[in-house]
C-alpha cells in the first residue's frame, strides 16, 4: 500500500510539474513593481484610506523651517489670487458645470497628490473651458493666452489650424450627403488605399475611438487563433476596457490578461513557451518610460519619478518581440493610437523598422475629428469563414465611417503628402533632442531642480531634488502662460510645427516659472529628505489613518 501511495503521489507529482513550471515562468515574467502585479495593486489600492492636509500640514508635509513654512504660505496666497483673478469667467462657469460633469470631478480630484487636493481645488482651481485656439496658443473665456501644451492628448501632432483647415475641407466635402450612416462615402475608398500604403497592411476597419479599434484587434486575434490569453507590458495603457486596463480603475480583473515585462527575456520566454496566447500588444509610447503607466502629477509624491528614451534599445527589444511572435504563432498588435504619425510619415512601423500584424490608428488621423482605425493582415480581418458560415466576429458601430469623419480623413491624409508637412518630419529626432538638451543645460545653469526627458515631441518633466512639492510646477507654469493637461508635468506635447522661436519663448517662460517656484520655498526641503523617508513618511501617514489615530 505504501508503494502504490508513493507510485499514486509521483505520478500526480510528475502530472503538476509542467503547470507548476509554467506559473513560476509567468511570474518571473512581470515587472517586481506593483505595476506588474495587477491584483496584488488593485488589494493594495483597496487599503489605502483617503484624508487630507489641513491649511498647517498642507505647507509643512516635510518639517521644513518656520521661515520656509510662511514663504511658501505667502506665496501660495499671491499664486492663488493672481489665478483667480486673472480667469474669473472661466473659473465660474467651471464651478456651475463641475457638479454635473463626472469627468470634469474626476480630473480637478486627481491633478495633485490625493492628500493636497482638497486645498489646491478650493484655493487653485483651473478653468475647464476655452474660447478659441490659433497657431500654439489657446485663448480661455477671459482672454487670457496660453502656449497649448495638452496636445489635444495626442490629437495635435502638427497644429491647430492643420486640423481647422482638415475639418472645414471634410464638412464641404460630406454636405452633399450629410449624416447618412450605412452607405459609405467616396473618399473612404481613398482613404483605404493611403492607410494600407501607410500601415504596409491588407485590410483596414473604421471605428468610433481608438479603445474601440484596439478592442477590435484582440477580438479578431482571438477568433483567428482560437486563443484566449493577451500580453500586454506593464504601465502600458490601451483604452479603458478591462481586458487591457487590469489592476487599479478596474472593476473586474480580467482573467485572460498577462501583464508582463517590457523589454525583459523573461517575457519573451514566456510568449515562445505557452500555447494559450492569442496576441501580444504594444504602445510604442512606453519607449519613454518602459514599465512605468502615464506619468501624472497626481502620484507625484516624492521626486522618483524617472523617464528615457533609448532608440537603439528599444528597437532590438521589438524586432526580438517580432521574432517570438513569429516562433509562437502569437499576433503582434501595434498600437500606435496616441503616437501614429508623430514620429514618422508611416508611423512607429517606419520609425522602429518593425512590422506589425495588426496595427490601430486613431485621434490624429481623421483630421480632428472622433475615430479609430485598425489596419492588419488579410487573414487576420476577416469576419467569417466561407467554409463554415455561422463562424463569425460580429463587430459593427453604427458612427463607423461616418462621412464628416471620412471626409476630414480624406484632407489629413491628403496633406500628409504635402511639401509643407513632409518637411516637418526632416531632421524631426535631431531638432526636438537638441531642444530638450538646449533647455536642461539652461535649467541647471540656473539651479533649478527640474530636468526634461522627451521621446520626440512628447516630454516629461523630472525632478532632481527629493521633494514634497513638485506638483507646484504645473501652477506655475500656467501662471507664466503655459497651458498642460490635467495630468501637469507628467506630459508636455509640442506640435511638429513648433518653430524655434515659439520653443524660445516656451523655454523662457518654462525657466522663469522654475526661477520663481524656486524663489517661493517649494524646494527648499530640509537637508536629511530623501524619496525612500517621503515615502517612508506616507505610509506611516495612511497606517494611522487605517488604524483611526
Amino acid at each position: 500500500m505504501t508503494s502504490l501511495f508513493l507510485v499514486e503521489a509521483l505520478l500526480v507529482g510528475a502530472a503538476l510539474l509542467p503547470a507548476a513550471f509554467q506559473r513560476l515562468q509567468l511570474s518571473r515574467a512581470k515587472h517586481r513593481s506593483l505595476a506588474g502585479h495587477s491584483k496584488m495593486a488593485k488589494r493594495f489600492a483597496a487599503l489605502i484610506p483617503g484624508y487630507s492636509y489641513g491649511p498647517a500640514q498642507f505647507f509643512n508635509s516635510d518639517d521644513a523651517p518656520g521661515d520656509i513654512v510662511e514663504l511658501r504660505r505667502r506665496s501660495f496666497e499671491t499664486l492663488s489670487s493672481t489665478l483667480r483673478q486673472r480667469s474669473a469667467v472661466s473659473l465660474q462657469l467651471t464651478r456651475e458645470t463641475q457638479d454635473n460633469v463626472p469627468d470634469l470631478q474626476f480630473t480637478s480630484a486627481y491633478r495633485v497628490p490625493f492628500q493636497f487636493s482638497a486645498h489646491c481645488r478650493e484655493h487653485l482651481p483651473i478653468g475647464a473651458f476655452l474660447e478659441s485656439a490659433g497657431g500654439l496658443h489657446v485663448r480661455d473665456l477671459d482672454g487670457n493666452e496660453y502656449f497649448d501644451l495638452t496636445g489635444a492628448y495626442g490629437v495635435n501632432v502638427f497644429g491647430v489650424d492643420f486640423y481647422k483647415d482638415c475639418i472645414r475641407q471634410g464638412l464641404l466635402a460630406a454636405e452633399p450627403l450629410g449624416p447618412v450612416l450605412g452607405p459609405y462615402h467616396r473618399c473612404l475608398h481613398y482613404n483605404v488605399r493611403r492607410l494600407r500604403q501607410i500601415s504596409g497592411l491588407d485590410a483596414v476597419s473604421f471605428h468610433m475611438s481608438g479603445t474601440e479599434a484596439v478592442m477590435q484587434a484582440v477580438r479578431l486575434a482571438r477568433h483567428h487563433t482560437g486563443k484566449k490569453r493577451l500580453v500586454r507590458f506593464c504601465g502600458a495603457y490601451h483604452g479603458w476596457w478591462d481586458d487591457v486596463q487590469p489592476g487599479p480603475g478596474a472593476p473586474i480583473s480580467p482573467a485572460n490578461t498577462f501583464t508582463l515585462a517590457e523589454m525583459s527575456p523573461r517575457a519573451l520566454r514566456v510568449i515562445r513557451s505557452r500555447k494559450d496566447i492569442a496576441c501580444v500588444l504594444v504602445n510604442p509610447l512606453q519607449a519613454l518610460h518602459p514599465n512605468a503607466a502615464a506619468p501624472g502629477d497626481s502620484t507625484l509624491v516624492d521626486s522618483s519619478r524617472k523617464a528615457g528614451f533609448d532608440k537603439g534599445a528599444y528597437t532590438r527589444w521589438l524586432r526580438d518581440l517580432r521574432t517570438a511572435c513569429d516562433e509562437a504563432g502569437v499576433v503582434l498588435i501595434l498600437d500606435e493610437v496616441f503616437l501614429g504619425f508623430r514620429l514618422a510619415p508611416r508611423g512607429a512601423q517606419e520609425y522602429f523598422g518593425v512590422k506589425a500584424d495588426l496595427v490601430t490608428y486613431g485621434k490624429t488621423v481623421a483630421g480632428g475629428l472622433p475615430i479609430g482605425v485598425l489596419c492588419g493582415r488579410r487573414d487576420l480581418m476577416e469576419r467569417f469563414d466561407a467554409r463554415r458560415p455561422a463562424n463569425i466576429c460580429f463587430a459593427r458601430g453604427t458612427f463607423n465611417s461616418h462621412p464628416y469623419v471620412m471626409a476630414s480623413m480624406e484632407a489629413f491624409l491628403q496633406r500628409l503628402e504635402t511639401p509643407p508637412v513632409q518637411e516637418l518630419y526632416r531632421n524631426l529626432e535631431e531638432t526636438w533632442n537638441t531642444r530638450a538638451e538646449t533647455l536642461n543645460a539652461r535649467l541647471q545653469s540656473e539651479g533649478i531642480p527640474v530636468r526634461v526627458a522627451n521621446l520626440s515631441t512628447i516630454w516629461t518633466v523630472l525632478y532632481d531634488r527629493p521633494s514634497r512639492y513638485n506638483w507646484m510646477f504645473q501652477f506655475y507654469l500656467r501662471l507664466h502662460g503655459i497651458a498642460l493637461s490635467w495630468v501637469g508635468t507628467g506630459r508636455l506635447i509640442f506640435p511638429l510645427a513648433c518653430q524655434q522661436a515659439d520653443f524660445n519663448e516656451i523655454a523662457d517662460r518654462f525657466v522663469r516659472a522654475g526661477s520663481q517656484m524656486k524663489a517661493d520655498g517649494w524646494w527648499l526641503s530640509p537637508a536629511p529628505l530623501t524619496n525612500q523617508s517621503i515615502r517612508r513618511r506616507i505610509l506611516f501617514e495612511m497606517l494611522r489613518k487605517r488604524l483611526g489615530r
